[in-house]
């Protein structure tokens, strides 16, 4: 167990922008921060971080929480490793007690997966740097491709033994189970017998976003004709390879910082970029791209640039890459290297000003490159230009911001000289037949013809729950403005000379949160919403003790679904910060300027909804009472409608 000591120094160093950060691209919104959702494929920012309240909320998923529920929801952490991984983020000593057995039993599976990765991870590289079969053929070979020793450590590679079963034997006698040993893939199981995946093989240790190991790339150093050359871990519930990047967690921040992520084919070509000096580079890992890679790229830029080999044997199959990551609305560049070269001895050869210099100069604009890929393979033959061109238009289609659609139309009509309007024409067709097969496929009907009548359908409008929003509204104001101060105009109801019930008007000074509590205990009125009524009461209670309440502080104390449903109270306010108004001059007033008004406001709907409520419910009974019992319940009904009526009117006057 960690103690709350170490847990209290890690929510009060954390920084919510700092560390979702490192995950997600975000852009200064105000006094917050926006990008776009980690959790769905989507086009435009909805995803919102505050830093003066330190939560986060994702309007895409509904997903929201503070710091830790992001490591939660987006590495599926448990709370303890969430906090570990902060602890040592920010540089904090963890302080915990020992595990009985009985608590490291119930780990569940998914963690005992990732332990057993980050334990071979360890004894691979240890293998490497510490015995001899591992110095003499791993560190040996790895020497021989230029990699230096802090290279080697920063990617802490490593060596399985050329022993059948040297690992799996190790693993068991450490207390790892041979169960989950072969769900990671890090062993074969046979019958009776178990041996090592990796055997003989320098080791690539692959780890996700937040450098967690989720499998491994191994290479064969042997001349063996029937061993695969690379041989990566199987899928299992932790290492998915189409989601997988290798190389993103040394390469994130540099590639949010460069608004630039270099997209290579194999390990070593990222290893040598980065000891180069150029970070923002991953590698597919050598499996065919991904729209789930290129959607973890997305999460941080909205550039690619592809590197090719320069004798890439089937570089126009390898084009279909490009075309993917079009299609998820990014900016695409290609590099090729000269014959013979490629990333990885490019590198070794060159200085990081020759490389840097090579990139930039070489650099291509995908069309630019299509165009004299494809030209230079149609020559003079009409049938094969014609065929280029449809190929380009191809990829121009699978662009979904039509400003850049016409513009590449437009460089391509200079390029191949060919008119604006053939090329429009085409791009048409090819829109109109991919918008047909996807209704197909989602099994809508095709099209309305200009013109058609078609009756519309009724739809049922969602009815609002009114008194859930507003006891909604009392959670938000509490938390927002619990401890401020105000004038608040009170009304005593009184009878006037007239016998007519009517409000004296009063200024009280008080505590927003004085203001409400004393309101809703005086017209005994409860909350009929259970987990608004819990929370009222700790927010109450909070702002009673606690001179200064802090938001942030509250958040991280409560239970996981309190906490997530504070957030959604929180940053609802937020939301309008996504539609840009300032920008288009249309300005929201703040609530800070009136929250007297607002409070007044929502505890006066609330009395009127309570009162319009008992109203029916009196209605209701008197259909079933006696006539001799009616006059009274009348009498009832007309008091209630004379309170309503006073309270409108007051209502009125708020606003």
């Amino acid at each position: 167990m960690i103690h709350r000591t170490t847990i209290d120094n890690v929510f009060e160093a954390a920084r919510v922008e700092e560390v979702i950060g490192d995950f997600v691209q975000l852009k200064k919104s105000g006094s917050n921060f926006k990008g776009l959702s980690p959790f769905t494929d989507e086009r435009s920012p909805s995803f919102m971080v505050s830093p003066v309240k330190q939560i986060w909320k994702d309007f895409s998923s509904g997903k929201g929480g503070n710091v830790v529920a992001f490591l939660m929801e987006h590495e599926h952490f448990t709370y303890p490793e969430a906090i570990k991984y902060l602890a040592r983020k920010y540089g904090i000593e963890i302080e915990e007690t020992e595990q009985t057995s009985e608590q490291k039993e119930q780990a569940d599976e998914r963690e005992s997966l990732y332990l057993v990765s980050e334990f071979a991870k360890t004894y691979f590289h240890n293998t490497l740097l510490k015995t001899e079969p591992g110095k003499a053929i791993g560190l040996s070979y790895f020497k021989e491709r230029g990699f230096t020793d802090e290279t080697i450590q920063k990617f802490e590679l490593g060596y399985s033994p050329d022993q059948w079963d040297a690992f799996t034997s190790h693993a068991i006698q450490k207390g790892y189970k041979l169960e989950f040993l072969e769900k990671t893939g890090l062993s074969i199981v046979k019958e009776e017998k178990q041996f090592d995946r990796f055997k003989g093989r320098v080791m690539f240790p692959i780890l996700s976003m937040s450098g967690r190991t989720l499998g491994f790339g191994g290479r064969i150093l042997t001349s063996d004709k029937k061993a695969a050359k690379y041989l990566n871990s199987p899928e299992s519930d932790i290492y998915h390879k189409s989601k997988v990047l290798y190389g993103i967690y040394l390469a994130k921040q540099s590639i949010a910082k460069e608004d630039n992520c270099y997209l290579v084919e194999g390990y070593t070509d990222v290893i040598q970029f980065h000891q180069r000096g150029i970070h923002n580079v991953v590698s597919s890992s050598g499996t065919a791209l991904t729209a789930d890679q290129i959607r973890l790229v997305n999460r941080l830029t909205k550039n690619i640039t592809v590197l090719f080999d320069g004798d890439a044997a089937g570089l126009r199959a390898s084009l279909r890459g490009v075309d993917l990551i079009l299609e998820q609305g990014m900016n695409v560049k290609i590099c090729t290297f000269p014959e013979g070269e490629d990333p990885d001895s490019f590198a070794r050869s060159n200085s990081l000003e020759e490389l840097t210099s090579y990139l930039e100069e070489k650099s291509q604009d995908f069309i630019s490159f299509k165009a004299s890929l494809l030209a230079s393979e149609a020559k003079n033959d009409p049938i094969k230009k014609a065929d280029t061109i449809r190929d380009m238009v191809v990829s121009i289609s699978k662009i979904p911001d039509v400003i850049k659609r016409e513009v590449y139309i437009k460089e391509c009509s200079r390029i191949m000289d060919i008119s604006e309007e053939v090329l429009f024409n085409t791009l048409a067709q090819l829109l109109q037949k991919d918008a047909k097969n996807t209704k197909k496929n989602d099994g809508q009907q095709p099209q309305q013809k200009a013109f058609d009548i078609v009756p519309s359908e009724k739809k049922e409008t969602k009815k609002v729950d009114a008194l859930y929003e507003l006891e909604r509204k009392i959670i938000e104001l509490l938390l927002l403005y619990g401890n401020v101060e105000e004038e608040f105009e009170d009304l005593i109801l009184e009878t006037n000379e007239k016998g007519e019930i009517a409000f004296k008007p009063e200024i009280v000074k008080a505590k927003v949160f004085e203001k409400v509590f004393l309101d809703l205990q005086e017209d005994e009125i409860e909350f009929a919403n259970e987990g608004f009524k819990v929370l009222y009461f700790e927010i109450i209670n909070k702002l009673n003790q606690e001179q200064e309440f802090q938001i942030d502080t509250f958040v991280n104390e409560l239970e996981s679904d309190k906490a997530s449903a504070i957030t959604d109270i929180l940053m609802d306010e937020e939301r309008y910060v996504l539609h840009k108004w300032v920008e288009q001059e249309i300005y929201v007033k703040q609530k800070e300027h009136t929250i007297a008004q607002v409070v007044s406001e929502t505890i006066l709907n609330l009395r009127r909804f309570l009162v319009s409520q008992k109203i029916n419910e009196l209605s209701e009974e008197m259909k079933t009472q006696e006539s001799d019992k009616r006059e009274n319940g009348l009498q009832d009904i007309m008091d209630y409608i004379t309170l309503k009526k006073v309270l409108s009117e007051k209502l009125n006057r708020v606003l």
